[in-house]
């Protein structure tokens, strides 16, 4: 017998495999990681492929991932969580009831990537750890190490962790941007808690964004199996060299209902970059901007515009002293690609905005009048936080800060308030943690900068028109 064409055998590798991250509910969300409870599973059956066909050795992943899987952990979180008792201040009801727990241990379970053995630097998803006091890593051998938290980003959905540890085995971090859509590549994670498991797909499409509820976007999609359990694992290719971290996969009935083909794994250079920022800023990533707002451009605008089709990010206010001064844009401008990539609409810009570093310098084709141009941008730092005091007395007390990008994926603009200092004047006015500003009467904003801008002039009355929780109000500060 003639031996198997290579190709196909390894269609025929990646036909059995599928690697998993967690799955969404209508649209795109980070679910809860699975329960280390895991439900009980039917028996798996059994089968065997030969090892040779015509006396020729089948080829086998089995090589590359001897030196991938000692690499790949399960990471363990455990969080302690206030119960909520309206009995709980009852002096008649702590009496009758003096042992009824006030609190509750949550535990969940995900995955993560050892990168630097000699540092023990450990990749995952912000998700997987986020609002954990525990943190622990069960490597391949077995053993159960605790992992301290150098730093993550959450508009990206990358942490990491540093594991003490001797013996320690490092996958390295291969270009992703070689990456191509027909690749084959594997996963290795910890889907439902049940151990280490191994899938196969190949690259379905690459720069995947858009999806709602995902922060800052640059995705690697594949058709493998997504599964809850397996974020933060690894995704390597035949080489086993890592090519991105698994985060999500898209299914309308939910994470328990497993893969239908549309998972998601965060490119391995978005990854070393966010890495690199952490270990270097004690934990925190610094983002360069444009400092600029902008707008869709509707089929009414593009008519006026002279664009032969409605699209692009039509630039609506320049901030002072940002980088889109002095690159020389201004309003009206339509901005049309940055370094090359297509500019859909305000969205896509900020998305492209977000995953540049500070210093970076983009390269913009503009329309300007009819008639196009080119300028050069160096990416200044955005402010995270402001001060309300700094902007009004009536605000004084409250931090401003921008919105996480998972909300602004979910279609909210404005800012969230960061922390209301107790018995400030903000407080009083009924001003809380988390209340989102989408709107003022100081005037229009779409972002930190623009709200900061908006108060020029102290408005006469200032109101704020807030979402808290599920309800929308509106707010009169004193």
């Amino acid at each position: 017998m003639r031996p198997l064409p290579t190709l196909l055998t390894l269609a025929l590798a990646a036909a059995f495999g599928g690697f998993a991250a967690t799955a969404i509910r209508e649209g795109l969300q980070t679910p809860a990681e699975a329960s280390p409870a895991a439900a009980a599973l039917p028996l798996p059956t059994t089968g065997a492929l030969p090892a040779s066909v015509g006396g020729q050795p089948v080829p086998s992943l089995a090589p590359m991932l001897q030196r991938v899987t000692p690499a790949v952990v399960s990471v363990h979180t455990k969080q302690t969580v206030r119960i909520r008792n309206p009995f709980a201040n009852d002096p008649f009801f702590r009496r009758m009831f003096p042992n009824i727990p006030q609190e509750r241990i949550n535990e969940s379970l995900g995955s993560g990537v050892i990168i630097d053995a000699k540092n023990g630097y450990v990749l995952t998803n912000h998700h997987v750890i986020e609002g954990a006091d525990e943190v622990s890593v069960t490597l391949a051998d077995g053993r159960t190490i605790k992992a301290d938290f150098v730093g993550s980003d959450p508009d990206t959905d990358i942490a990491l962790m540093r594991v003490q540890a001797q013996n320690l085995s490092a996958i390295s971090l291969a270009d992703s941007d070689a990456l191509r859509v027909g690749d084959f590549v594997v996963a290795v994670g910890n889907p439902f808690g049940i151990g280490q498991t191994v899938t196969s797909g190949i690259v379905s499409a690459v720069g995947r964004s858009g999806l709602r509820g995902l922060g800052y976007q640059n995705f690697i999609q594949t058709d493998a199996s997504i599964n809850p359990g397996n974020s933060g694992g690894a995704l390597v290719n035949l080489n086993g060299e890592l090519i991105g971290i698994n985060t999500a996969s898209f299914n309308p009935q939910g994470s328990m209902a497993g893969n239908i083909g549309l998972g998601f794994a965060i490119p391995a250079n978005l990854a070393r970059n966010i890495k690199d920022q952490l270990i270097a800023n004690n934990g925190v990533v610094r983002r360069g901007s444009l400092g600029l707002e902008s707008q869709d451009v509707t089929p009414q605008l593009a008519t006026g515009l002279k664009l032969g089709e409605p699209r692009g990010a039509l630039v609506s206010r320049v901030f002072a002293g940002s980088a889109a001064a002095a690159a020389g844009l201004k309003p009206g401008d339509v901005i049309l690609t940055a370094n090359g990539q297509r500019v859909d609409g305000r969205d896509a810009l900020r998305n492209f905005e977000g995953l540049q570093a500070i210093g970076s310098k983009i390269a913009l084709d503009v329309l300007r009048d009819g008639q196009p141009l080119q300028l050069t941008a160096s990416l200044r730092e955005q402010a995270k936080a402001v001060a309300g005091g700094e902007l009004d007395a009536r605000l004084g007390g409250a931090t401003f800060a921008e919105l996480p990008e998972r909300l602004r994926q979910s279609g909210f603009s404005g800012v969230v308030v960061e922390s209301v200092a107790r018995g400030s004047r903000a407080e009083k006015n009924d001003l809380r943690k988390d209340d989102v500003i989408v709107a003022a009467t100081s005037g229009q904003f779409d972002d930190l900068p623009g709200f900061r801008a908006s108060f020029t002039r102290a408005p006469a009355q200032l109101v704020l028109r807030i979402v808290r929780g599920n309800r929308r109000g509106d707010l009169q500060m004193q």
